[in-house]
């Protein structure tokens, strides 16, 4: 018989943590406490955890088609006006992958906070293999414009449609508003509904905590958004996108340095940002490098495996476009691909890393 643990992992560590023991049908066949102060020896078992969703953005997001670094970047980027701390320090999850044109659930946690969440976790002897927030037990809203709000103790679960948090219970009435809300507060019924997240979760913030390293570069192109150097295109909506960006009153600061980053000859100017999305719409290759880019974004899409990792822009070297890619044959896909676009992708390296492959291109004009 294949068995679960699931445990609730309490706001304070000095509180006791509660769990469960079922089975693969979700039939309870224990229940206790764990405490740091009485360690108990636990039978070796599949550990799900649940941690407190006050400390836990969850949004769903439309994203742009890429891998998993770079969907991480694009879901950052798009959550950036919503985060309580800078985005590098944060660790960020995504759901499922989910069918084009559908949004994909997104969840971020302080890496800090989450490092503790691990090491209690260990300290109570049940290091887990999963780990998801409290609010993503509150099932989807029947209606689009309604709200699911579950009872936990002192707090509520809220469930919007692309959104999840936890609250205290007096302040879930100021989210759901006029909304027409589903409550729920009976324990049993909470219950199955933490034994079904824990038997399917829907996000696990340990899974993207061990890529969190891979996922700082992919941030760290991301905050450069206004300068388009270095960084995944399709985080990219367009150039339409970027002016709106760039003409923020909050971004504008930001947008100048990134600006200046990206072009450093461009410090002098008054306004470096306008002056680097006109480089961009009118630098070489034919058609400017934004339409470059979308035409080398589409290609990669056509390639299963295929991912852009870096792209630069400079007046001597032009555009230069990091690809990787599961086969070498690929390469010759990916440039059938652009060339109705009047470009050709130009080798400058290619090499073989960990059974992908990388090169490192040039794009020009097609002879």
């Amino acid at each position: 018989m294949t068995l679960n643990r699931l445990i609730l992992l309490p706001e304070s560590s000095s509180l006791p943590a509660p769990f469960l023991v079922f089975d693969a049908a979700g039939t309870v066949m224990e229940r206790g406490r764990l405490s740091l102060d009485a360690p108990q020896p636990l039978n070796p078992m599949r550990t799900v955890a649940i941690a407190p969703g006050a400390d836990v953005l969850v949004r769903w997001l439309d994203l742009p088609a890429g891998g998993a670094a770079q969907q991480r970047a694009a879901a950052l980027w798009a959550l950036k006006d919503k985060l309580a701390t800078r985005p590098e320090r944060l660790t960020l999850a995504l759901g499922p992958v989910t069918a084009a044109g559908q949004p994909r659930l997104a969840a971020a946690v302080d890496t800090a906070l989450l490092e503790a969440w691990r090491d209690h976790l260990s300290a109570l002897g049940a290091p887990a293999d999963v780990l998801f927030p409290d609010s993503l037990i509150a099932p989807e809203p029947h209606d689009a414009e309604g709200a699911t709000v579950v009872t936990l103790g002192a707090h509520n679960a809220v469930r919007l449609n692309g959104s999840a948090q936890t609250v205290q219970a007096d302040l879930a009435p100021l989210i759901v508003g006029e909304r027409p809300a589903s409550i729920i507060d009976d324990e049993a019924t909470i219950q199955v509904l933490m034994i079904q997240a824990a038997l399917r979760p829907p996000v696990d913030l340990l899974d993207a905590g061990r890529k969190a390293g891979s996922d700082r570069r992919g941030w760290l192109r991301a905050a450069i958004l206004a300068g388009l150097l270095v960084i995944s295109p399709l985080v990219l909506i367009g150039a339409a996108g970027l002016r709106d960006s760039l003409a923020a009153d909050r971004a504008e600061d930001q947008a100048r340095a990134a600006a200046v980053q990206a072009a450093p000859d461009m410090a002098e100017s008054d306004d470096p940002a306008a002056d680097l999305l006109e480089r961009l719409e009118t630098a070489p290759p034919p058609g400017g490098a934004l339409n470059a880019v979308a035409a080398i974004s589409a290609g990669v899409e056509g390639v299963p495996g295929a991912a852009i990792d870096s792209l630069s822009l400079a007046p001597d070297t032009g555009l230069r476009v990091g690809l990787t890619y599961p086969a070498f044959q690929d390469l010759e896909t990916l440039r059938a691909a652009v060339a109705p676009m009047g470009l050709a992708l130009t080798e400058l390296s290619t090499i073989e890393d960990e059974g992908r492959v990388v090169s490192d291109l040039v794009v020009e004009a097609a002879r």
